[in-house]
């Protein structure tokens, strides 16, 4: 049993991924209980991540908490509108200022079911459980019991709380611990320059849950970073489209969009969420590739407006109508059926929807599939020491008329078809099990499809720069091959 012949880099680079070289990883990032506690060091505390959108903290005094390894923060709305994120921990005594259980419930736990945060408003303080150390919404300090006692030495920079960045892109709040880290508008870079364009700020959410799963975050995310898997997965959508894909890294993030394996076939509309099926009458495979997708994957990744215009397709174009034309009549009439019941799309250039693609991978653990009128996106976090453990959430966003989007919350929800849709019961299928194969003897060693998965690879590459090498994809073949 042979493995694959590797040439030894301190790690790829991104000229090796844009020429799209084989290379192979190692799999401690996924099963190491060493590799996480590393993690907790070398990762979480250094990058920018998603916390929640905007819309969960309208209000001054609004506030929640985001877990993320052993790290948990508040973020909270001032007065002033403003948005505020400290360490949530007494700097007295290190008691949690709220308390925060675990995400599942323990046998000694006094919660009953599953915690995904917690939250409040009207907030004016926080007040220590323990010894009732108080502070204002600044961070600042505003009570100590008997201060006396320490002989008038604490000071305020010794007793506020510990202050995180926080800023927010597209609706989304993020947060950073790292105070030298990178603006979050540098770290979105590109990645943030093209999504912009697609006005996610103007979403709201259409559903969103969360569940505790049986694999590594990173196996979790990986499902869901590259469509090379459907023809292997997914095979009911085979019958209304083609699923070849290609990927391309953009720095931290990446992108990938659909393709075509013969040059000869290539269309702009085979680069982006909106595309012709398969079949000798386009009219009827548009409309059967979009209702299919819809449904399947739990009424998201479009829109009721798209699939209803899509079924119009074969009344509305003649006979003789072409892939082109009906992707070009659909949109159009898509378009103007939201707007007349006041949803207007974003105007987004040709360039920047094509360079747009299908969905970007926003690193370390975010995923987003997005259009002009929708977004269905991924979110994954360990599950506290367990490598073989992760906090998996997927949530669907759309444009919605003024005042008529739905109340939601976090759900629980076990991954099963009836509460996730046919295509993520499958993807779940998956997961557990890939966890588990890793950890054969037999298996040599991850083998990505450099054009297709470059994503996944691309994870790997930026995950070893910020965990001091552990883990980076080494180029196979030899020197010669690889010149």
């Amino acid at each position: 049993m042979n493995k694959p012949e590797t040439f030894a880099v301190p790690n790829i680079t991104a000229q090796d991924m844009d020429a799209e070289r084989l290379v192979t990883y190692p799999t401690e990032a996924f099963l190491s209980k060493d590799y996480v506690e590393a993690e907790k060091r070398l990762l979480w505390p250094k990058i920018w991540q998603m916390v929640e959108r905007e819309s969960d903290l309208p209000n001054p005094g609004d506030w929640l908490t985001y877990n993320v390894a052993e790290e948990s923060i508040i973020v909270l709305r001032k007065d002033d509108g403003t948005l505020k994120a400290f360490h949530n921990v007494c700097p007295h005594r290190g008691r949690q200022l709220v308390s925060v259980p675990d995400f599942l419930p323990s046998a000694t736990s006094a919660h009953k079911t599953p915690v995904h945060d917690v939250r409040g408003s009207n907030r004016k303080n926080f007040i220590c459980g323990f010894h009732g150390w108080t502070f204002n919404l600044e961070g600042e300090n505003t009570y100590i019991l008997d201060p006396q006692d320490w002989g008038n030495k604490l000071t305020p920079e010794m007793t506020c709380l510990s202050e995180v960045q926080v800023d927010t892109w597209q609706g989304y709040i993020y947060i950073n611990m790292d105070p030298d880290a990178p603006s979050l508008k540098d770290w979105m870079g590109r990645a943030g320059e093209i999504l912009s364009h697609f006005d996610l700020a103007g979403m709201q959410y259409k559903w969103r849950q969360w569940a505790i799963y049986e694999c590594n975050w990173k196996t979790a995310i990986e499902a869901f970073l590259e469509p090379y898997h459907v023809a292997g997965t997914h095979t009911q959508l085979l019958a209304y489209g083609d699923y070849y894909a290609l990927s391309k890294q953009y720095g931290l993030h990446s992108v990938s969009s659909y393709d075509t394996r013969d040059s000869k076939f290539q269309m702009s509309e085979s680069a982006g969420t909106t595309r012709a099926g398969k079949g000798d009458d386009p009219r009827v495979s548009t409309y059967e590739l979009i209702r299919e997708n819809y449904e399947t994957v739990n009424y998201s990744a479009s829109t009721e407006t798209l699939v209803n215009a899509a079924s119009r397709l074969k009344d509305e174009l003649p006979e003789t109508a072409t892939p082109q034309e009906c992707i070009a009549h659909w949109i159009k009439s898509a378009k103007a059926d939201d707007a007349a019941r006041g949803v207007i799309w974003p105007e987004v250039p040709p360039e920047i929807k094509k360079e747009g693609g299908l969905a970007w991978g926003l690193f370390p653990n975010q995923n987003i599939l997005h259009g002009e009128t929708f977004a269905l996106c991924y979110r994954v976090r360990p599950y506290g020491d367990d490598p073989n453990k992760c906090v998996f959430e997927s949530y669907a966003l759309e444009r919605f008329p003024e005042g008529e989007a739905p109340e939601t919350q976090w759900v629980y929800a076990e991954p099963t078809g009836e509460n996730w849709g046919a295509v993520l019961a499958q993807d779940f299928s998956n997961m557990e099990f890939v966890q588990k194969g890793m950890k054969s003897s037999g298996f040599r060693g991850p083998l990505p499809n450099p054009h297709q998965e470059q994503k996944v690879i691309n994870l790997h590459r930026n995950l070893a720069e910020f965990m001091e090498g552990r883990g980076a994809p080494s180029l196979i073949g030899n020197r010669t091959q690889l010149d």
